[in-house]
């Protein structure tokens, strides 16, 4: 058993199969609300003005107006939640609210392409934050008023000031375990900066503020400020769990006494404290969730900053008059892969699974094989289970994210999840599945993200459907006893290695491969005149190292 050391350890249903969400990625849409709302409660909600800021050298300057990270982060600093259906306006919102905001692009260092310095002020306070996406709406925050902290969104979080603390030596001999076990939170952290000090207390519950005077021996300059967790699955520090990586999995003895669906439900429920029916039954709503987005965009949407138009009615009456090509099941998966991404693209709701890029691959597979299999939303959810821990092994030693790994990163994880899905819907063993896994990620490696117009829609919906169609390929070739030869984890270093070589301008920046071709620029020009919608309602980048202010 591993003992859970680090409370960012990844969650099936907070980082791999979620946030049920809208907007065209998760990145930047999720990951921005995320960030917004922790930026929010650092002033309690009295929010007058930000600033925002990005590294000219990573890949929000060039993305944050079209791909939706202002439509993100305006509806979190207004406190909403990923799915709110008024977060295409939260810009007309957030002026709504006489909250002002600027954008500035500089050259800060920072290494991580997809960070945002943001400083919130109030009436009374100002605050500054430096949080980053680390892809599929998971996030991590990395300083708070220039101390250094790590914080995903899972916790309860209390910042206190110290007052004088050079002149109190008590701070020297602090025991941070004591201090936890009498506040009754999890973990109490001593941050420094300078000569200033800072305790972060991260808790299950909100701390009472009676407790926290009660058990500090020292008073605050500042007051208290709380930050609420913005994850479905709170931080469950000193549990255990039984493994991280796929290797640790396969190399027991009795790996295949048990599907893989069986082994991710014992990971969650040892990750986020939950029973296998509450596993089950949380699995099942984003089973039902993805299926009336399907059946949303099979009827039809519209939206005007968009690529595509509404095309998977077309499909489905020419599939249903025999006018296609034969596929078998296959066909059934493009139409609902279409659907999805129609609904994605549409501002509709969506999981990102696991990531609002790709978020039509694994749903489309498991719940066109499921109707083709007569399968219950419980058995559908099973395989969706299995998918989430392929996710874990990747997000843990890798990303999700597109600007740090291409499409490989998302659509390559997609192809795995989706595999390793059909396996076990077919009755497969864990190794079957995890081998299957394995193979559909080696077809995606090297695979770059250029998307079109600056828009999450072509070739996304094309290589939605490419992880599909190779899901299936490679359920079929383990369960027939074919050999995937380069083991799950080895395949996951070998796709990050290659994510280090990989150029900047073909990791989600609009500044390379098909981004950059006429055809491409001439819908973005186009799509810039459209007047709403998310993009088209924010304001446009401005020049590097200047400002852009926008306020009421």
């Amino acid at each position: 058993m591993l003992h859970l050391s680090d409370p960012m350890t990844v969650s099936i249903f907070n980082d791999v199969i979620g946030p049920v969400m809208r907007g065209p990625s998760s990145s930047h849409c999720a990951a921005a609300l995320r960030i917004g709302r922790l930026a929010r409660d650092l002033v309690g909600g009295d929010l007058q003005h930000v600033l925002i800021q990005f590294d000219e050298s990573g890949s929000l300057p060039a993305t944050h107006t079209s791909q939706g990270s202002d439509m993100g982060l305006f509806g979190g600093l207004l406190g909403w939640e990923a799915h709110d259906e008024r977060l295409p306006n939260s810009r007309q919102h957030l002026i709504d609210n006489g909250i002002a905001f600027e954008f500035e692009y500089g050259n800060y260092g920072d290494a991580h392409p997809n960070t945002y310095r943001l400083t919130v002020c109030g009436e009374q306070e100002s605050h500054t934050l430096i949080a980053i996406s680390t892809g599929g709406g998971m996030i991590e925050v990395t300083s708070i008023d220039d101390f250094d902290v790590s914080m995903d969104g899972g916790f309860d979080e209390t910042l206190v000031r110290l007052a004088d603390p050079a002149s109190n030596e008590s701070i020297q001999t602090l025991d941070c375990e004591l201090l936890a076990k009498e506040l009754l939170a999890d973990h109490v952290h001593v941050r420094t900066s300078d000569q200033n000090v800072m305790l972060q207390i991260q808790s299950s519950q909100r701390l009472e503020f009676a407790t926290l005077q009660r058990s500090l021996p020292w008073e605050s300059p500042e007051p208290i400020v709380r930050l609420a967790p913005v994850l479905p699955i709170r931080s469950r520090p000193n549990a255990e769990i039984p493994f991280q990586d796929c290797n640790t999995l396969t190399s027991q003895a009795n790996v295949d006494s048990k599907p893989l669906w069986k082994w991710a439900v014992e990971y969650e429920m040892q990750r986020g404290g939950l029973t296998e029916r509450e596993v089950l039954d949380r699995m099942i709503e984003i089973v039902q969730i993805a299926r009336t987005s399907i059946e949303s965009g099979l009827n039809g949407t519209e939206y005007a900053d968009r690529v595509l138009g509404y095309q998977s009615g077309g499909f489905r009456d020419k599939l249903q008059s025999g006018q296609l090509l034969d596929a078998g099941a296959l066909n059934q998966i493009v139409l609902y892969t279409t659907a999805m991404m129609e609904v994605k693209s549409s501002m509709g709701v969506i999981i990102a699974a696991p990531t609002a890029g790709a978020c039509a691959a694994l749903p489309a597979t498991c719940l066109a094989m499921g109707e083709s299999l007569s399968l219950s939303d419980e058995e559908i959810a099973k395989a969706f289970l299995a998918a989430g821990l392929i996710g874990v092994f990747i997000a843990t030693a890798w990303s999700f994210a597109a600007e740090v790994g291409g499409c490989q990163a998302e659509g390559g994880s997609a192809a795995a999840m989706s595999a390793a899905a059909l396996v076990t819907m077919a009755g497969g063993t864990t190794t079957q599945a995890t081998g299957a896994a394995s193979m559909a990620l080696q077809n995606m490696l090297g695979l770059i993200c250029d998307p079109v117009a600056n828009r999450v829609e072509v070739p996304c919906l094309g290589k939605n459907v490419i992880a599909a169609s190779n899901a299936i390929s490679c359920a079929n070739m383990c369960l027939a006893g074919f050999d995937p030869v380069i083991p799950l984890d080895e395949t996951i270093d070998a796709a990050r290695r290659v994510s280090e070589r990989m150029p900047r301008e073909h990791r989600c920046t609009a500044l390379g491969g098909l981004a950059t071709t006429p055809t491409s620029l001439q819908i973005e020009k186009r799509l810039q005149q459209c007047g709403s919608g998310c993009g088209c309602s924010a304001p446009q980048p401005v020049a590097l190292n200047t400002k852009a202010t926008v306020s009421t």
